[in-house]
This record gives C-alpha cells, sequence and structure tokens, in this order.
C-alpha cells in the first residue's frame, strides 16, 4: 500500500489527480492512525473527507486521491482509504455505529434486556435472520438514530458530544423503535399468510414479491432510515388490501399496475446503472412510489402528501433533466 499520504480538504486536491486503483488501501500518516491499528475509541486526530496519497508507479511520483473511512473490526475500527466515495461513506457509517457501539456498551445492554416482548419479535423474525441478530439490528438502528445525525463526526470532540446528546435519549428512542419493529414484524406475518392468495394472478404476485422484498430485505432494520422505517407497517398493509381487491376485481388490478409500470421500470433502470451509487433523488422518488402505490391499491389507508401518476411522471421528469 503507498505509505506516508498527506491529509488534504477537498479544495486542495487537484481536479486531474488520478483516484486510487484498489478498492481499499490501509493509509499511514503522522495525522492519522497507523495502517493496521485497530481503536476503541476516538483517540486520533481529525479525519479529512480527501486525502491525496503519493506513489511512485513505474518510477515516477503520482498523487492520487482517497476517501478515508473508519472500517468496523467486530470489536474495533481501522482506518482504510477508499478510491470511491460513496463506498467509503458505506464502510465509514459501519465504523462509526462501532465505535459509538463500544463507547454505549453499557446503556444499550440495558436496552437489549428490555426490549418489549422480545421472544415474539424473535419468532416473527426468523425468516430474516435469529434472535441474536434482530437485537444487533435493533441495536444498529438504534445509533444510527441518535448518533448518526448529518454531517457525522470528523473528531474526537464531536464524536464526544454525539455520545453525551445521546446517552439519555437511548432507552426513549430504543423503546420507539423497538415498538415499530415489533409493528412491522406483525404486518409481515400476517401478510407472508395471505400472500399464497395472488398466485392465481401471476404478474400480480411478481409485482406483490418484488415489492416485498425491496421493502424488506434481510437487515431492514438498519438499511431503512427511521423516517421510511415508521411507515413500514401502513405499507404492508396496503399489499394485503391489494391481495383482497385483486380477488375481487382482477381487471382493476392489472389496468392500475400498467399505469404503475412505467414509473417502476425507468426508476428499476437509473438504479441499476449507479451500481449502488448514493442518490438522494432516486431514494426520495423511490418512497413516492410506495406512497403511490398506496393510493391505487388501497387508499383507505391514506397518504401523508398527494400522489397520482401525473404528479410522479412529472416528478422524474425533473430527475432525468438534471
Amino acid at each position: 500500500p503507498p505509505r506516508g499520504p498527506q491529509a488534504a480538504s477537498a479544495s486542495a486536491v487537484p481536479a486531474a489527480a488520478p483516484r486510487l486503483d484498489r478498492a481499499a488501501t490501509a493509509i499511514d500518516t503522522p495525522a492519522l492512525p497507523r495502517a493496521g491499528e485497530r481503536h476503541t475509541d476516538w483517540h486520533f486526530g481529525s479525519l479529512p473527507e480527501i486525502l491525496e496519497l503519493e506513489q511512485r508507479i513505474d518510477g515516477r511520483r503520482q498523487t492520487l486521491i482517497g476517501y478515508p473511512a473508519l472500517i468496523d473490526r467486530t470489536d474495533a475500527v481501522e482506518l482504510a482509504v477508499f478510491d470511491d466515495a460513496d463506498e467509503a461513506a458505506r464502510e465509514h457509517r459501519r465504523g462509526l455505529v462501532r465505535l459509538f457501539r463500544i463507547a454505549l456498551r453499557e446503556p444499550l445492554r440495558f436496552f437489549e434486556r428490555n426490549i418489549n416482548d422480545f421472544q415474539r419479535m424473535s419468532l416473527q423474525f426468523a425468516s430474516f435472520g435469529s434472535a441474536d441478530e434482530l437485537k444487533s439490528d435493533l441495536v444498529s438502528a438504534l445509533l444510527v438514530r441518535a448518533c448518526l445525525s448529518e454531517p457525522p463526526p470528523t473528531d474526537e470532540p464531536a464524536f464526544r458530544a454525539r455520545i453525551e446528546s445521546a446517552r439519555p435519549r437511548l432507552s426513549l428512542i430504543g423503546q420507539e423503535l423497538a415498538r415499530v419493529a415489533a409493528e412491522v414484524l406483525t404486518e409481515h406475518a400476517a401478510l407472508s399468510r395471505k400472500l399464497g392468495q395472488a398466485r392465481a394472478w401471476p404478474a400480480a404476485a411478481d409485482d406483490l414479491q418484488t415489492q416485498l422484498a425491496a421493502l424488506l430485505p434481510k437487515r431492514f432494520l438498519v438499511l431503512t432510515l427511521w423516517e421510511q422505517l415508521r411507515h413500514l407497517p401502513r405499507y404492508l398493509r396496503a399489499i394485503g388490501l391489494r391481495i383482497d381487491k385483486l380477488r375481487e376485481d382482477s381487471a382493476r388490478d392489472a389496468k392500475l399496475m400498467a399505469e404503475l409500470a412505467p414509473l417502476v421500470v425507468n426508476f428499476r433502470r437509473a438504479l441499476a446503472q449507479r451500481k449502488g451509487a448514493i442518490d438522494p433523488r432516486l431514494e426520495e422518488f423511490r418512497w413516492m412510489l410506495e406512497e403511490l402505490r398506496v393510493s391505487l391499491f388501497a387508499q383507505s389507508l391514506r397518504t401523508p402528501m398527494p400522489v397520482s401518476i401525473k404528479r410522479l411522471q412529472k416528478a422524474w421528469d425533473a430527475i432525468r433533466d438534471q
């Protein structure tokens, strides 16, 4: 790995500087943790947004740019630098959660021991993972909500301030999170018993399964931000109501699905083209699509904002034209 990189601000990095030629590289600089060092607390310097790294390639010295991130090592963190800003941000978020988890271990243990009706939740979570995984995901989601508001901390004083701010709120936030998680799992259990009724209409059944898989991936508690997590029970109820109406009027369901399809196809195509890169506009559009599904297939549940095919097409045109 390259040695002796110098920290730099974003504005100091030349626009033409090449990126790193590998996904992640250990870094070693006096201002930052040494390569390979494991840390259980923030006793190192500030983390710059961008680093300049000097490396000899074919006998010539080149300046490369990279993005530093804390890497979760389960019981500690290490520092590495990535050539992709989005990948660095994802890894850094996990690393920060690990550091907060270590710093707040005592109140987190209290939370884990006092999750209401945890045995029932763990049984309903079985299709996603074990009881230990459920507990771990709840803790991670709790820390994201309590400690990781934007912008994330970049130095030790900011890290300490987040800890002190979060400590008295952990129990209350954790109880609210566990309540919503229990509601999601209860709705998912009820929906699982009903999904088989849609098999007589393969196109609708495939659409429902694809929607459900996107709403509830294996680690949905960690991957779904709180702003959307609290809406998941309503989205799941909407799927159940759609199945009820599908049996009554499958032609209507097919018509609505045909109207929705172009928006869904455009969204999925754009998402695939970004190959995991974060795009806030697409994230917002994704949840607008979920609200549109509620409006089309389960109107009685209502939506927090007006949505329609026309409104979403206009929103998509704005995204496409930018």
